[in-house]
């Protein structure tokens, strides 16, 4: 009896966690390209390439950390045997991933948006000194 719950927790878990993971990245990712066009100066190839290697790392780290934590048991170790306590570590488990998924695309905006920063640094320091002291003169003149 309580395999049976344990493989009911699989089939229930993995696609619910597998589904989340991929429609946060799928948000994430088609909304980053904004940002990846901007930090790349509007090079669309660059762009492109660098938000689809996130978007995969986003997948491997999430799924990878899904599966690590599969294993269903009670806090205290035993295995499960009614129905309640599978329906209680599901919801502990999704609800824990789901945290854990937000806490991940947090990080990945937090990564866009200062990327987004040094690129805007980057393009002020490009103007050469000399030319800008030039520039300024001549509109005082």
């Amino acid at each position: 009896m309580e395999y049976d719950l344990v493989f009911i927790g699989y089939t229930i878990y993995l696609p619910i966690v597998i589904l989340l993971t991929l429609y946060v990245a799928h948000i994430l990712f088609r909304n980053a390209k904004v940002f990846m066009l901007e930090i790349f100066s509007g090079k669309t190839e660059i762009a492109l390439s660098t938000n689809k290697l996130f978007e995969v790392g986003f997948y491997l780290i999430n799924i990878g950390f899904a599966l690590l934590i599969l294993k269903f048991k009670l806090p205290n170790g035993e295995i499960l045997d009614t129905k309640q306590e599978l329906m209680e570590v599901l919801s502990y488990k999704i609800g824990g991933f789901s945290i854990y998924l937000g806490v991940m695309m947090f990080l990945n905006l937090l990564m866009f948006f200062r990327g987004r920063r040094k690129a805007k640094e980057g393009k002020r320091r490009a103007v050469n000194p000399v030319l800008h002291l030039l520039i300024q003169a001549r509109m005082l003149a």
